[in-house]
């Protein structure tokens, strides 16, 4: 018996746009941003995947995309869980702040070792790591005992809350998940056992799009 689980990082938002740091800023997608999120409920629509539940974070960017998505394959009826604990990394001091001028004031080394390192949180902000200890945690107690009955979850939330997620799911090494890069809107399906194993992961990408879809089987799997 295997479930599916789905993991999509929201459209772009203002912010990304506009190249600031948001964090926990509640703004919403551009254009561009509500465009990827249909890409990705076609992409999932054509995949044929039925959705059992959805989880989101408390942030209306992850929440409208997972709204386009599941409106788009016509499964709007399944329960959707919205919780803070997979929110975006908190960037502190930096949030609002445009990240060319961040540079100028701290320097690009710093600024580097704030947003790529694992441990180093940016003033009065979070981590990776401490993102990683809020949102593994829940989505150990939440999601994935969902995804091991066998049913099919989609997760629609945030670059740096995906990365802890993708990091414990596939074991990585923290100099290995400061080197993974989430796309906006682009879905990464799992199939895991009723162990918790991942059997296998596809990424899914439109052929005329950046990119193409691939596909890892799991050693042992």
């Amino acid at each position: 018996m295997t479930g599916t689980l789905v993991l999509v990082r929201h459209g772009q938002s203002e912010w990304n746009k506009k190249n600031l740091f948001t964090g926990w800023k509640d703004v919403d997608l551009t254009e561009q941003g509500i465009a990827e999120a249909h890409k990705a409920g076609q992409l999932l629509k054509q995949a044929g995947i039925r959705f059992d539940e959805a989880f989101t974070s408390s942030l209306k960017r992850a929440q409208h995309t997972l709204d386009i998505i599941l409106k788009d394959m016509g499964q709007t009826d399944i329960p959707v869980i919205r919780d803070p604990a997979i929110n975006e990394r908190d960037y502190g001091d930096l949030v609002g702040m445009n990240k060319d001028d961040a540079r100028k004031k701290w320097g690009e080394e710093q600024v580097h070792i704030w947003r790529r390192s694992y441990d180093v949180p940016p003033p009065g902000g979070e981590s990776l790591k401490d993102t990683a200890e809020r949102s593994v945690p829940y989505f150990r107690e939440h999601i994935l005992p969902e995804v091991m009955k066998g049913r099919n979850v989609l997760v629609s939330a945030h670059g740096n809350s995906l990365r802890a997620i993708i990091m414990w799911l596939e074991n990585l090494t923290p100099e290995q998940v400061l080197k993974l890069e989430l796309a906006t809107g682009v879905p990464i399906v799992y199939r895991i056992d009723e162990n918790g194993k991942v059997i296998e992961k596809q990424v899914l990408k439109p052929a005329d799009g950046e990119g193409s879809s691939w596909r890892t089987t799991f050693p042992g799997a």
